[in-house]
């Protein structure tokens, strides 16, 4: 009896089964990393070319108001392919559409080195924004679906080292590459990686299909609406600042534009059956947080890479080059920082991150509101420390939190939205930045000219000392001494003005680090790992 109870006894295995965790599939990690360097590039040529302007504007013969152009054009054209990318990746895969970007990008960057003229330079940066734009939330929305949940802590660092250190260290690269060669290898550095990254992503990458037939209900009034309302609200920022604003004709026209785009855009997008970007995401209420949190980092990210340069060249009278060597300590700080911040996104609460990153910007941006006209890179060192460390710890939590609970069918969509409120943050923040600093400028300037006016003691007595120095300019030397007095209550009230603005930075970044805990704690999600 008991043999045949045994005979009819279910076996049990001699040890429960562990479920082993999903490890990297090689082709697909070789294709993601080539991806992630396409993704570099375009990201580094937004603010490559920042601190060389001036010898770009020497060789073509342009005008002051000519060469902003070199990057405006570039901005405008990627903000508007951005959300665009989602649409064509869905159509052509991600294998075509990445390719094509790749090798568009890199034929463009040929092109804008062989320009002869401000017109021609104009045309192919445009170009080389719009067909590398495509690759920013590309990268992003691979990283989300080929990769299962538990690899995150590994790529979610790469993917936020990457998009954080390119326009950190733009201004560097660019500094050397000009000093060095000339400013043609801005754009000549990119050909050979370029055609590697066209390549291997060719034969290597095989995430998905092509879904054609979705040309056939393309809504192209939907592109038309949001190329007027994404490129004439880049217009607007980049030029309000500097063109008093609405009492220019053109910046005045383009809001107009804009303002009807947006109108245009939005009804098309919850209208049409299949809209240009589905806005469907922000249901998500992670996804919604995630990128208002972005926009708000956008803002940390090109706002401080513009002001430490500003600061540095205008007050300091830095070259393109010391510039450079003085703003590498913020992107040597992401590289060490991107590991740890992975493996904390593992342990720690999301949100927790969060706080302490936005809690380290404010502490950096506080820092530097006690900035004089002799700070250098020493006075520096610990804001920028603080701002490499606080973008990693807030980029690796973000990334997760907008995108990671997304099913797949939406990240391409998700993605290219979650990149443009970085991207739009910047914008914003650039336009705020300028518009504040030059007001505080001229304000501060009026209160000084009251503290050194004709008749005050003090003001008489440093005028008569620097009469005296200019002695050897015989009749001009009292000429020369209000000039030169002149120049200087005109920087002390810009570094009154710097103070200003950081410290307005301050408040907005710590009312951040206060409002993580609003952020619903993400579960455990989502798809991914080729699902």
């Amino acid at each position: 009896m008991a043999s045949t109870a045994a005979l009819h006894t279910p076996l049990r295995p001699a040890a429960p089964a562990v479920a082993q965790p999903a490890g990297f599939d090689r082709r697909r990690l070789i294709a993601f990393i080539c991806m992630v360097f396409g993704m570099f590039m375009a990201i580094l040529d937004i603010q490559i070319v920042s601190a060389s302007l001036s010898e770009i504007q020497a060789g073509l013969g342009a005008s002051a108001d000519e060469i902003s152009w070199v990057q405006t054009s570039y901005l405008i054209a990627e903000v508007i392919m951005i959300p665009l990318s989602g649409t064509l990746s869905r159509v052509l895969s991600t294998r075509v559409m990445f390719s094509l970007s790749a090798a568009g990008f890199t034929l463009m960057s040929l092109m804008c080195a062989t320009s002869t003229s401000i017109e021609q330079m104009i045309i192919w940066r445009a170009l080389q924004g719009f067909i590398g734009g495509g690759m920013i939330p590309t990268v992003f929305a691979s990283a989300f679906t080929i990769f299962p949940p538990e690899k995150r802590p590994v790529v979610s660092p790469i993917i936020g080292l990457v998009a954080t250190l390119a326009p950190t260290i733009g201004p560097t690269v660019g500094g050397y590459l000009t000093d060095l060669f000339s400013w043609h290898w801005l754009f000549l550095v990119n050909i050979v990686p370029g055609i590697i990254v066209a390549a291997s992503t060719w034969f290597l990458v095989d995430f998905d299909k092509p879904n054609l037939p979705l040309f056939r209900t393309f809504d192209w009034w939907g592109l038309g609406a949001m190329a007027a309302f994404l490129g004439c609200l880049e217009f607007v920022l980049e030029e309000g600042p500097s063109n008093d604003w609405f009492s220019d004709e053109a910046v005045l026209l383009a809001a107009v534009v804009c303002v009807t785009g947006a109108v245009a855009f939005f009804w098309r997008a919850l209208t049409a059956e299949n809209p240009i970007v589905d806005l469907r995401a922000f249901a998500n209420r992670n996804f919604a947080a995630g990128c208002a949190f972005s926009f708000v980092m956008g803002i940390g990210l090109y706002g401080l890479t513009y002001l430490y340069p500003l600061y540095l060249g205008r007050v300091r009278g830095y070259s393109a080059l010391q510039i450079g060597e003085t703003m590498f300590v913020t992107g040597v700080c992401m590289f060490f920082m991107a590991p740890v911040a992975g493996r904390l996104s593992a342990k720690l609460d999301p949100r927790v991150m969060m706080a302490i990153g936005f809690t380290g910007f404010a502490v950096g941006t506080w820092w530097f509101t006690g900035v004089t006209k002799d700070w250098d890179f020493h006075e520096l060192l610990i804001p920028q420390i603080c701002r490499g460390v606080s973008l990693m710890l807030c980029m690796v939590p973000i990334n997760n939190i907008a995108l990671g609970t997304l099913p797949p069918e939406r990240l391409k969509n998700a993605s290219g939205l979650y990149n443009l409120t970085r991207n739009l943050g910047g914008a914003v923040g650039l336009a705020l930045i300028n518009t504040l600093l030059n007001d505080r400028w001229d304000l501060h300037i009026a209160r000084l000219h009251e503290s050194v006016r004709w008749g005050r003691s003090v003001s008489n007595e440093r005028l008569a000392a620097m009469t005296l120095r200019f002695h050897d300019l015989g009749s001009d030397a009292g000429q020369a001494a209000i000039k030169s007095l002149s120049n200087i209550v005109r920087r002390e009230a810009l570094v009154m003005s710097f103070a200003d603005v950081f410290l307005i930075l301050t408040i907005l970044f710590v009312a951040m680090a206060c409002a993580t805990p609003l952020i619903k704690r993400p579960r455990n999600a989502g798809g991914g790992g080729g699902h």
